[in-house]
């Protein structure tokens, strides 16, 4: 079926399952995850795979055997799709809206320490300068979720971009509130042209960082 847009309840089903992160809860609404949130994700990936390639949704599961947080199932869902040099693109949807965004997550070391090199050195950093503007121009910005609380190694921490230095993935992203564009078939078109800029990221970083060597990470 063609897509037709998320809901308001895409939405609120995450806003409820934070307060209710539970076995019980979840079997209760599983249809409402299913028609509202599983449902639109799918139908979008298949409807922009033309343009952007085959994506997947991703399980709404959390591995809880290495991590203190027990909590069973994600507090969003996530679709992704990889293109050249495994560069990939991706969309979330929460309590907070959508998350879109790409780039390289989880890159291999070789990948990270090519991309420190370009950051250090000050021949080629004013061509990543521009990316990351023109990246900024149209909302989107280098996640910083989990970066480096100090310095890398083999760096000072008054390094002038000690703030790119720190990341630890190479990703724009672009959170956006609930509204109501999302809500129609239109979104489609809107979440298309957001992705054609990160596709200009994903370019720059195939170009210049390129596909790791080291065998791939668990997603």
């Amino acid at each position: 079926m063609a897509f037709e847009g998320f809901s308001p309840d895409s939405f609120h089903f995450y806003s409820e399952l934070e307060q209710n992160n539970t076995k019980v809860w979840w079997e209760a609404n599983k249809a409402r995850y299913e028609t509202h949130v599983r449902k639109p994700l799918t139908e979008l990936l298949e409807q922009l795979a033309p343009e952007f390639g085959s994506g997947k949704v991703y399980r709404p599961y959390r591995d809880t055997r290495f991590s203190l947080d027990k909590t069973p199932y994600k507090d969003r869902a996530a679709a992704a799709l990889f293109g050249a040099g495994a560069t990939g693109l991706y969309i979330e949807v929460s309590a907070r809206g959508l998350d879109l965004g790409g780039g390289y997550w989880m890159p291999g070391k070789d990948q990270l320490d090519k991309f420190r090199d370009l950051i250090n050195d000050p021949r080629y950093f004013g061509d990543l300068e521009a990316e990351v503007e023109t990246q900024a121009e149209a909302g989107f910005q280098l996640y910083q979720g989990d970066a480096l609380k100090t310095a890398p190694r083999g760096f000072t921490e008054d390094h002038p971009r000690i703030h790119l230095l720190r990341l630890k993935h190479m990703v724009q992203e672009k959170q956006q509130v609930p509204a109501e564009w999302m809500y129609t078939a239109a979104a489609a078109d809107r979440i298309a042209t957001e992705w054609r800029v990160v596709t200009e990221w994903n370019q720059w970083l195939l170009d210049n960082v390129g596909p790791s060597s080291l065998a791939p990470r668990p997603r």
